[in-house]
């Protein structure tokens, strides 16, 4: 379309010569895409002979349609607009597809459907909006089970209070143990992926007692040979490398007997 476009035009820019791969600079920053009006006024040429003649004119070639074209230029001549509506629009199919598929559901499957979209949207939902407006005294334990979804365990105490888990594993750095007080109100929040936590652990601690204290581990190795088997966690180390991993090994009767660390491998 642009193609054409240029040669309509073209006979009344056939003075000019052949186009030149300079930009118009605009305050120092990526160049704006010039039309051929600035061109001309600047002194630059506006189009340059590509393939055979047509009609004895020289066929025009667009900026953006130009080969070597500077990543300024390309970027700066594609509107923003574009992608956002590109996204809207699949989006959108995905939805309807969605609703193609649960209208040949019985109620029942559509119910299931829709929980299991759910569940796969609160755990790639990033942890600002996992946590928001949680309030300890007044978030009740209906609100927290429907903004973060189901935990991954559940425990109840002799007291009545209860302790949800939240892994964001296996590439999450975080894992939320969330406390409800007897009376379904949210107590407390806890992060307990930490270097602290880490250091309560004790050689002869059990799976379970390793567990309660720091939730689902991301990675579970099994080494039969030696025998042992390894939980590991990612979690957020500081330092120069920012991340590592924690790891807790058990023995054959699966008890602590060491921990270690060892670095993330990228591209893994």
């Amino acid at each position: 379309m642009h193609s054409v476009a240029f040669l309509l035009v073209a006979p009344v820019f056939a003075g000019f010569a052949p186009f030149s791969r300079k930009t118009i600079p605009h305050n120092g920053l990526c160049p704006l895409p010039p039309s051929l009006a600035d061109f001309s006024v600047r002194g630059y040429p506006v189009g340059r002979p590509r393939g055979k003649p047509l009609g004895g004119r020289p066929k025009e070639v667009p900026l953006e349609d130009t080969p070597n074209t500077t990543g300024c230029a390309r970027i700066a001549a594609s509107h923003p607009n574009r992608k956002l509506a590109v996204s809207l629009k699949l989006l959108t199919v995905a939805m309807l597809a969605a609703c193609v598929a649960l209208t040949g559901c019985d109620d029942q499957q559509s119910d299931r459907a829709v929980q299991k979209l759910k569940e796969f949207f609160n755990a790639v939902k990033p942890d600002a909006l996992l946590l928001k407006n949680m309030t300890p005294g007044i978030t009740t334990e209906a609100q927290i089970r429907d903004q973060m979804g189901k935990p991954e365990t559940e425990r109840t105490f002799t007291d009545g209070s209860k302790r949800f888990e939240y892994p964001r594993g296996p590439q999450g750095l975080n894992t939320y143990m969330v406390d409800i007080d007897r009376d379904g109100k949210l107590q407390a929040i806890t992060q307990v992926l930490t270097a602290e936590n880490f250091g309560k652990i004790r050689i002869g601690m059990t799976e379970d007692e390793v567990r309660r204290l720091l939730g689902k581990p991301g990675q579970v190795a099994v080494f039969p040979l030696k025998p042992e088997t390894v939980w590991s966690w990612k979690w957020r180390e500081g330092g120069v490398t920012e991340e590592g991993i924690f790891n807790v090994h058990f023995d054959q009767y699966q008890k602590v007997y060491t921990t270690s660390r060892s670095d993330v491998i990228r591209g893994r």
